[in-house]
């Protein structure tokens, strides 16, 4: 039985996306201006991803863009979506995310990913081992992460900082696996709907069936994460995410590159497999002009029943990143709200 409705709280997932033609340090400004305008306009949490190997993303090392993000706001959350826990020893993750709650308390998430969020040979770089490189130990080594933060489990090792600064923990999933393990130990999940549309009911209904409360919440809390466009008409929405589609394409082919103009990603001789293929991956995206996006979010939110919605817009430009979430903050979220 609905009681009522509540307004869904919307937030932020950037990558840092390197335009062609510009540099790594124009990514982090740019993504610094986006942090600090959606904080402006009210946005509830900035979160960056980990990414490696990938010469379109910038946001490689969450925590160290992170503390910059800290000292350039004062009011949004900011946090990992996510860092790749195999990808690093569970002591390091502590003692940066402990660093990080210490200098900015009760602002940081961490969340945290099972998957390498690059290529094998990099992540064996990353970790210099084949030893964890399995997502066989992920359990073990996330009670592990949150032990250094609690010390519930005295052992030699103290995380400092760390130990009595934890962050908000919270798991991310494009299928089921995480999906359980956040239910069962009663955490806040985050799915990427952005990329595994297909996953994201099945998902989200493991999470909530498997639930149990825990010190950090009583109840399942659960976000999605979608792609989200919009500009003043659809037409104008459609040719801004070309390149993002051209860009995923390339990714999946194995040939990563920045990102192109979107003229040039309107001129790109798609195949018809191509074609297909980017296709397929507008299902669930919110793209269009503010009426449009209105209602793809409604239906999305209607469909998953989340609890917030985290946009991540991937254009060329700045300006129309910004833009993008400006019209949303001024036109689409005040209408987004669920049943409860």
């Amino acid at each position: 039985m609905h009681l009522g409705v509540i307004d869904v709280p919307l937030s932020v997932l950037d990558l840092a996306p390197v335009a062609a033609g510009t540099t790594v340090g124009a990514a982090l400004r740019h993504t610094t201006e986006l942090a600090r305008r959606t904080e402006e306009l009210g946005y509830h949490r900035f979160w960056v991803a980990e990414h490696h190997n990938m010469p379109a993303i910038a946001s490689s090392a969450p925590a160290v863009l992170l503390a910059h993000l800290g000292a350039a706001t004062s009011t949004i959350r900011l946090g990992s979506g996510g860092v790749m826990l195999p990808n690093h020893a569970p002591l390091v993750v502590a003692e940066q995310f402990g660093t990080l709650e210490a200098l900015h308390p009760g602002r940081i998430d961490l969340g945290i990913g099972r998957a390498p969020g690059t290529d094998q040979v990099t992540a064996l770089a990353l970790r210099r081992t084949m030893q964890g490189l399995s997502a066989e130990g992920f359990p073990q080594e996330l009670a592990d992460l949150v032990n250094y933060f609690t010390g519930e489990q005295p052992g030699p090792i103290v995380a400092t900082p760390g130990r009595g600064d934890m962050p908000a923990v919270w798991l991310l999933g494009s299928s089921g696996f995480s999906a359980q393990l956040a239910g069962l130990l009663g955490l806040p999940f985050s799915f990427a709907h952005h990329f595994s549309a297909q996953h994201t009911l099945p998902a989200l209904a493991l999470y909530r069936q498997h639930f149990r409360p825990s010190r950090w919440l009583a109840e399942p809390y659960a976000m999605v994460a979608v792609n989200a466009v919009c500009a003043e008409t659809d037409e104008r929405a459609e040719w801004l995410a070309g390149p993002s589609a051209l860009s995923f394409l390339r990714l999946r082919s194995g040939r990563p590159e920045p990102l192109v103009s979107p003229d040039e990603a309107a001129a790109y001789p798609y195949t018809e497999v191509e074609r297909e293929f980017v296709l397929s991956r507008r299902e669930g995206q919110a793209l269009g002009s503010p009426e449009t996006v209105r209602r793809q979010l409604t239906e999305l939110l209607a469909r998953t029943g989340a609890d917030e919605l985290m946009l991540t817009t991937l254009v060329y430009d700045v300006t129309d990143r910004v833009r993008s979430y400006e019209l949303i903050a001024e036109q689409v979220a005040g209408g987004l709200r669920r049943a409860v």
